[in-house]
């Protein structure tokens, strides 16, 4: 590993497209939480809205107004290399990432520097690991997808469940998620290009398994598991199809904490069973919908990118996420509790794990590393001080 030199970067973490929704609510998170003394700057393409963005930051925090704009387009290749150069971590808003992602995930690979983003796209994922991983790990830099609701409540909550439980034995852990949250275009437009690139998911995943090693004396399984009442959350328990168990496996992996045998399911929690019944008719339809590029497009147009719930609602919203684990004749109960999962909670993670990455002593790892592999404890501390709360509920 040839980690570059950072003391001769000017920033310790550029947020790039800070100027979209979640963008302006995590400049807004750092200019009021950063630690002193972080060297951080804005990107983004228009340098109209970023001038108004670092207006609305020096009403936040007067220091703000010396704040660094940096105008870069994520298709510019020759930019987003000198942005990579000259910062230690990147953490990006700039998404549907399959479309707009990769530029800037190899000038990082390419420069030794830090990636996070808020990607909740398999195929992104899996794609950027096939074309920049053994890059990443030549110059050092860790390429750590996900870091917002996907799939950090999950990835760590998952971990620190493990860490309730004995080591050197096969565990098991389900993870229930519950929320009342709403959430804005760019979401939605990435959720439905997802759902709409389905051969080319499945396709990527296959590749990567055709590339990552073996594991080699121990079992990491995470399989869908059925729809079923789940006692002891009292709610009706639905396979949850997101990126989220497949990171926490990934995790699993990498980690010989999480033991020889390891089983992850991942659910959504619902309280009645109409609801039960209806939510998977209700994906279905959309799944099925965003498998035509003119339905997809008009559904997308009816959220437009760079809007989203306002602060009263964002402020009603919450979620949690209860895991049960079991293993070596112990049986954990655990939970992960926030606010707004989608907004405020995704911002307040994406720019505590780049000050993380940047900061904080840590595992050496490189490549594309998830958040437990990569920040663990560091990063578990950071958010439980920041406001989520991760709790053992009970043990038997």
């Amino acid at each position: 590993m040839n980690r570059q030199n950072d003391a001769t970067r000017p920033w310790d973490v550029v947020l790039f497209g800070a100027t979209g929704f979640v963008g302006t609510l995590t400049a807004e998170y750092l200019a009021a939480h950063a630690p002193a003394g972080l060297r951080w700057a804005v990107a983004g393409r228009s340098r109209t809205k970023l001038e108004k963005l670092r207006e609305r930051l020096t009403a936040i925090a007067p220091a703000c107004a010396e704040l660094q704009l940096l105008e870069t387009d994520a298709d510019d290749t020759e930019a987003l290399a000198e942005l990579a150069a000259s910062t230690r971590v990147v953490a990006t808003t700039v998404g549907p990432y399959i479309r707009y992602g990769e530029k800037l995930v190899a000038a990082c690979a390419e420069a030794g520097t830090d990636y996070t983003d808020l990607t909740g796209e398999p195929e992104f994922i899996d794609r950027m690991y096939l074309e920049h991983d053994a890059r990443a790990r030549e110059t050092g830099a860790r390429l750590v997808h996900a870091c917002g609701f996907d799939s950090v409540p999950h990835d760590l909550g998952a971990y620190f469940t493990v860490k309730q439980l004995p080591e050197d034995v096969p565990l098991t852990v389900d993870g229930f998620v519950r929320t009342n949250a709403v959430f804005s275009g760019g979401t939605f437009a990435s959720a439905l290009t997802a759902m709409g690139r389905g051969p080319q998911m499945l396709a990527a995943a296959r590749e990567r398994r055709l590339h990552e090693p073996r594991l080699v004396g121990r079992r990491v399984r995470t399989p869908a598991g059925s729809p079923h009442f789940s006692g002891p959350t009292g709610t009706w328990a639905l396979p949850l199809p997101t990126v989220d168990p497949t990171i926490v496996g990934r995790s699993a992996r990498a980690l010989e904490r999480y033991g020889p045998d390891f089983r992850y399911r991942h659910f959504a929690s619902v309280k009645t069973l109409p609801m039960a019944l209806g939510a998977p008719v209700a994906i279905g339809g959309l799944v099925a919908a965003a498998q035509v590029e003119g339905v997809r497009e008009w559904l997308m147009s009816r959220y437009e990118p760079g809007r989203g719930p306002d602060e009263e609602r964002r402020g009603r919203s919450w979620f949690t996420v209860r895991f049960v684990g079991a293993g070596g004749g112990r049986r954990v109960f655990t939970e992960v509790s926030g606010g707004d999962p989608g907004y405020g909670e995704t911002a307040k993670i994406l720019a505590e794990s780049a000050v993380c990455l940047a900061l904080d002593e840590l595992p050496e790892t490189s490549g594309q590393v998830t958040t437990a592999v990569a920040m663990g404890d560091a990063l578990l501390d950071r958010l439980t001080a920041a406001g989520l709360r991760f709790r053992v509920a009970a043990v038997r």
